[in-house]
């Protein structure tokens, strides 16, 4: 069992020095998490760390999945077969840039529940969940003779509460349920964060990218029995889209992973291997965090510019890291295994076409009808669309429309015509609509993005949540939810596909015609590839039925990483759904990424 003193850990009475880096199983396909491993355990790791998203494992609240790309018994065995311990951060709240912060979209939010609080409502779920996961995890721990040795009981919460009951129930809660390998917690170093977010008799660990002295001063001042540890070493950063891709130099990180290393301290390298939002996974943040406005959506990547790229290839920053924890390791360490070559570029024309409109009212679970406009949530959606239509009485002059409480983006439409494509927070003006006859038809189609992950705006919420002409609210609604997601394509009636047109014009003069496109390609063997889109506006991508995530002309990312194991030998089908335009149905694949 690991035990913990001030000057470090031991393990079974031999010392031992956490060389940690994160790798999200959920992140990358299952086919690829040995090898990911073992380029881990070359770099000079002893450790790997992962998360557990809750959200991931319960989509709804009776149905538990622990398969495929879920299964994280998988992944802890494959981390012990590539001779690495693993430290385990779960749920309730893990942030990471991942939607709604690891939360359920189906839990209730606000006023109704207090998220991340000792609320009896809140932590009833919350031990529902435990009963199901906690034991699986148990079942791993070295005292049990598997590799997990440390598990964390929430993530950062100096940076948002101070519920030292909800800290303790969580805690309680784990080892009762089995974890009986030491418990930790993760928190900024500055008073502010260590004095909100520790607890008692459990490890106290700091999260920074630099300055590792001041850092572990400000530990040791507040936790002096606790040996120096940073949970999270950020070597990278994540994308906003519509902001500039973040970088940061190899020989930088590796200065900053030196000085924490001759202070004595172990680390865990935040990311290791970063990997992709796959689906509708990517979460957002907001540019107050306090206040939580300024929506500010994650892209789909998850590169982090970490050691390892995308598709788990060694970059500088991986070569700079192994040369410093070299110094470290027992003995020599092994060679890198190299990654297959990817696929070579080519052009892949999708020549059939199904319009949204043709094909809404076959997608939708709706409809719904109600006095006014429902959430997603509401409506059971976990993301996807939702076409809100009302009638407009008239005959009456211009007068401002308002839609209040978007979330995300909306196409408006007024008796068929397109009117205005709105965006939350962006600070819209009133839309003049008049209504010369006795009434109008208004339709907002609504897009979800990702769910905020941190601060305030954490229990986010999709849809309007009302509809102004002048000071007047707009009722009778009808709602007509759609699913994005694996199965979409499926559901498709392509026998009734047009053949695709190109839209020669920038902008077509009607406003957006949102489409599924669909096309195929062949390969010889799988390997992986990055998909770009030129001429596309904003919309989603599936490969072989699996939705790789959404892209946006506004970058900074310009390709959707393909991985080798959504491929087969022979034919596969990629099908697009573009919601405002595109200049022609084509998209590139090619073997090298597009970041920004």
């Amino acid at each position: 069992m690991l035990e913990i003193s001030p000057t470090g850990f031991t393990l079974d009475g031999r010392p031992l020095r956490l060389l940690s880096g994160a790798l999200h199983y959920f992140r990358s396909r299952p086919e690829q998490w040995p090898g990911h491993l073992r380029r881990l355990r070359a770099m000079g790791l002893n450790t790997v760390e992962t998360y557990v998203p809750w959200n991931l494992h319960q989509p709804l609240p009776d149905r538990h999945d622990f398969a495929g790309a879920a299964d994280l018994g998988a992944f802890l065995r494959a981390a012990a077969d590539a001779g690495l311990y693993a430290i385990v951060r779960p749920s309730p709240y893990i942030c990471a840039e991942w939607e709604n912060g690891g939360l359920p979209w189906w839990l209730p939010a606000g006023r109704d529940v207090a998220l991340r609080t000792a609320d009896p409502r809140f932590l009833a779920h919350v031990d529902r969940w435990y009963d199901t996961l906690v034991p699986l995890l148990a079942a791993h721990q070295t005292t049990r003779g598997g590799n997990v040795l440390l598990v964390q009981i929430e993530n950062e919460y100096g940076s948002y509460g101070t519920d030292r009951a909800y800290l303790a129930h969580l805690a309680d809660g784990l080892r009762a349920r089995g974890i009986d390998v030491p418990l930790c917690t993760s928190d900024g170093p500055e008073d502010f964060f260590l004095t909100g977010g520790t607890l008692p008799g459990h490890l106290a660990t700091v999260n920074f990218g630099s300055r590792a002295g001041e850092a572990f001063a400000e530990l040791r001042r507040h936790r002096p029995q606790d040996p120096p540890m940073c949970m999270e070493f950020w070597n990278g950063w994540f994308d906003h889209w519509g902001e500039r891709h973040t970088t940061r130099p190899a020989q930088d990180a590796a200065a900053a992973l030196r000085e924490i290393l001759e202070a004595g301290a172990s680390v865990n390298l935040y990311m290791a291997h970063g990997g992709t939002n796959f689906g509708t996974w990517a979460g957002a943040n907001t540019a107050d965090p306090v206040t939580g406005r300024g929506y500010q959506p994650t892209v789909t990547s998850y590169d982090y510019d970490a050691p390892l790229d995308e598709r788990g290839a060694p970059t500088a920053k991986y070569w700079a890291f192994r040369e410093v924890l070299a110094e470290y390791a027992d003995g020599a360490l092994p060679e890198p295994e190299e990654l297959p070559a990817p696929l070579a570029r080519r052009r892949i024309e999708l020549d059939r076409s199904l319009p949204l409109d043709d094909v809404l009212d076959g997608l939708s679970t709706g409809p719904v009808h109600s006095p006014v406009p429902l959430s997603f949530e509401e409506l059971g959606l976990a993301h996807g669309l939702v076409r809100y239509r009302t009638g407009v009485p008239g005959p009456r002059t211009d007068h401002p429309l308002t839609v209040e409480g978007l979330a995300d983006r909306a196409h408006v439409r007024v008796d068929g015509v397109h009117r205005a494509t709105l965006e939350r927070d962006a600070g819209h003006e009133p839309l003049p609509v008049a209504v010369p006859g006795p009434t109008a038809v208004l339709e907002l189609l609504v897009e979800s993005m990702g769910r905020v992950n941190y601060g305030a705006g954490l229990g986010d919420r999709k849809g309007i949540t009302g509809v102004l002409h002048n000071r007047q609210y707009l009722h009778g609604w009808t709602a007509d939810p759609v699913p994005l997601d694996d199965g979409t394509p499926g559901r498709l009636p392509w026998g009734a596909a047009a053949p695709a047109v190109a839209d020669a014009a920038a902008v077509p003069a009607g406003g957006p015609v949102p489409a599924f496109h669909r096309g195929t390609f062949e390969i010889a063997e799988p390997a992986d590839g990055h998909l770009a889109l030129p001429g596309w506006t904003k919309g989603y991508v599936w490969v072989n039925g699996f939705l790789l995530g959404r892209y946006w002309d506004r970058g900074p990312q310009r390709t959707l990483y393909l991985p080798w194991p959504l491929l087969r030998s022979g034919t596969n089908e990629l099908t697009v759904l573009e919601l405002d335009h595109c200049a022609a149905p084509v998209v590139h694949l090619g073997p090298e990424p597009d970041l920004g």
